[in-house]
């Protein structure tokens, strides 16, 4: 790692909460990064190909043929070398600045990353993300926690206010039963419509986890 790394004490681990639709950006997302024992979330604009990888593995879908992030995990484990962390350094101009560092067991080395890819291959390989207090006071919005609890729950549609439940509930598709959505989701993942294929496996899970 290099010299200019902070060190554990003074970095804050984040999780992958959950992908939201910009209300900021026309045609973007919203990356929810939430505070791992904490009530700050960071919403962190990406495009629509990075969404669709990290809401694949977010939903569990398997894509026929593997996506440009699955590929360089697979290269990376075939290799033998390990991703330890992703580090998001710096906020600058609206645009967050991320570092990979990989380590073979005999050298280590950091690398510059697009904090979207570097998010998508950590979600790969189950390696921490983490960033500075800094980036998290000066860019992160504090979660008001309800009664229920809710606030902590592993998708955003308990965790962002904001976000419009109307487009990613996809209230047509919550009227299928189970056997349509699984043949819908066959027919998108066969399709490679990855993006649509996500929300349908959540929609799909949901009304699986009620049925138990």
């Amino acid at each position: 790692m290099n010299e200019n790394t902070p060190d554990n004490e003074s970095r804050v681990k984040l999780r992958v909460l959950g992908i939201s639709y910009s209300q900021i950006q026309s045609g973007a997302y919203a990356l929810i990064l939430a505070q791992v024992g904490g009530p700050y979330r960071i919403p962190v604009i990406i495009g629509a190909s990075e969404a669709q990888a990290i809401a694949l593995k977010m939903e569990g879908v398997t894509p026929p043929r593997p996506l440009t992030h699955d590929l360089l995990t697979s290269v990376q484990r075939a290799f033998g070398i390990a991703l330890k962390e992703v580090f998001i350094h710096r906020f600058e101009d609206g645009i967050f600045y991320s570092e990979l560092t990989f380590t073979d067991g005999d050298r280590t080395v950091t690398i510059d990353s697009r904090t979207s890819d570097a998010v998508a291959i950590a979600m790969r390989t189950g390696s921490p993300i983490y960033t500075t207090p800094d980036i998290l006071s000066r860019t992160g919005f504090e979660l008001e926690i309800n009664e229920a609890g809710g606030g902590d729950a592993e998708t955003i549609e308990d965790d962002d206010p904001s976000r419009d439940s109307e487009e990613l509930h996809m209230p047509k598709l919550e009227n299928y039963a189970v056997e349509e959505l699984e043949k819908t989701l066959s027919r998108l993942i066969e399709n490679e419509e990855y993006e649509e294929a996500a929300k349908v496996a959540e929609i799909l899970r949901r009304k699986k986890d009620k049925t138990e």
